[in-house]
């Protein structure tokens, strides 16, 4: 059994910050302290770096099956590990979708085989699959994803019928990317009336508005409120949507909880002009208001998870007019540099970045042993130097699209180990090809 000391390091665990030892013994950490003796383990001399909880995403898209080409479970999970993402939620919306259990189990053969990181999916809910999606096992899936806005695939659900019948029949967490199909809907016609297919793409966040994401949150928050329902919402982008939160109970007594993602955090539709539509998300990125305000809400506890929502396609589609080219980028490799880099700022604390990155998704989720660095937990860790720079280019991309939105950017910090339970995956540059990541298993 392989065994390795982190020696020195500054621990950030469940809000504090000390420098110690952490001994890994197979796929656990064994013990954590101010100095450890170990004559059999490999040494990994950490003074000065930070070691973190392995960061768990609980937004991905890594396209896998049936669009290959633009990313895959193996391509998208090396570069999460080598950006410090130890464990993924993946979302149903490949081809075909995951909304059966069947086609579930599928994509969960396919990771146990090609992924670097600890993984799980989502079960997808459609207007029709309500008696299969009664079937999800708590234990061993994620949780069930709604689109209650169109987005890539064509999984809408917009029965309201339906969607009460499923709020009230599950007690999984329900995961609902919110946009009102019919605002969108009308305010797309009105700009393809004026410009035709090539609308300027600065007017995404109007058709993709405030209002279509608040009256799509809001109901969904009704919903949950009036069936019980254990409710998450991704991928948040307004200041409107922030008063639909709450942070006066602690976060394992939430039945609603909230995601924002890493692009809604750093980008405004001020950056359109430069990165045109290779910032095109849904739901849009907006005003500096609004991400102030996202900020705001993450710092005060009304967010209480940074995700990416990793979302692949080619330059080929995404350098196309504004109606063709889809919604979406790859954020996985950059996420955590880019949260550490608002810390340098002194916008947050590390210790909070961690809570929102690590802790917090393993709480909502009832994440088993994972999450945190406590002896008897599976050994998530990544070590980070906060004083490396290095800048996002071509070469140094890991996504199978080839592209980043954050290429060109000079990161202060950067990740040096990372260890996927135990097995230390990526090292410097290299990863280790012969280990695969485990299956997520749920406290329920």
């Amino acid at each position: 059994m392989q065994s390795y000391l982190i020696k020195k390091a500054k621990i950030v665990n469940e809000n504090k910050v000390f420098v110690g030892d952490v001994l890994v013994e197979g796929a656990y950490i064994k013990q954590i302290a101010e100095n450890i003796e170990s004559s059999d383990s490999i040494i990994i001399e950490a003074e000065g770096k930070y070691l973190i909880p392995g960061m768990i995403d609980d937004q991905v898209h890594f396209r896998e099956p049936g669009l290959t080409h633009k990313a895959n479970i193996g391509t998208e999970s090396k570069a999460a590990v080598a950006g410090g993402i130890t464990s993924f939620i993946e979302m149903p919306n490949t081809v075909p979708q995951a909304t059966t259990q069947e086609l579930l189990e599928d994509k969960f053969d396919i990771a146990s085989k090609t992924s670097y990181a600890n993984y799980s999916f989502m079960f997808g809910g459609t207007n029709d699959n309500l008696e299969e999606l009664l079937k999800t096992d708590p234990k061993n899936v994620a949780g069930i994803k709604l689109f209650l806005g169109s987005s890539t695939g064509n999984m809408l659900v917009d029965d309201e019928e339906v969607l009460e019948r499923i709020f009230s029949s599950t007690k999984l967490p329900i995961s609902v990317h919110c946009e009102d199909e019919g605002t969108i809907r009308k305010n797309t016609k009105e700009f393809v009336d004026k410009y035709g297919e090539d609308i300027p793409i600065k007017y995404h966040p109007i058709i993709r508005s405030e209002e279509a994401c608040y009256l799509s949150s809001s109901k969904a928050i009704e919903l949950a409120k009036k069936t019980g329902a254990r409710l998450h919402v991704f991928h948040l982008s307004t200041a409107k949507e922030m008063e639909l939160f709450r942070n006066d109970i602690p976060l394992e007594e939430k039945q609603i909880t909230a995601e924002v993602c890493v692009h809604h955090l750093w980008f405004t539709d001020k950056d359109y002009d430069e990165k045109g539509t290779h910032i095109k998300w849904n739901p849009a990125v907006k005003r500096q208001e609004d991400r102030d305000a996202l900020w705001e809400a993450l710092l005060d506890d009304r967010i209480d998870i940074i995700a990416t929502d990793h979302a692949p396609h080619t330059l080929e589609e995404k350098d196309n007019v504004y109606t063709k080219a889809p919604s979406g980028g790859p954020l996985v490799q950059h996420a955590v540099v880019a949260v550490l880099e608002k810390v340098k700022e002194g916008v947050l604390s590390i210790e909070k970045a961690v809570e929102k990155m690590s802790h917090n998704p393993a709480i909502i989720f009832k994440v088993e042993k994972r999450g945190y660095i406590r002896e008897g937990f599976y050994a998530d860790l990544v070590l980070v130097d906060p004083n490396d720079s290095w800048t996002v280019e071509k070469e140094n991309i890991l996504y199978k699209c080839g592209w980043s939105p954050f290429e060109g950017q000079e990161f202060s910090n950067k990740i040096t180990h990372t260890f996927v339970s135990g097995n230390l995956t990526y090292n410097e540059g290299k990863f280790n090809d012969d280990i695969k990541g485990q299956r997520l298993a749920f406290n329920r």
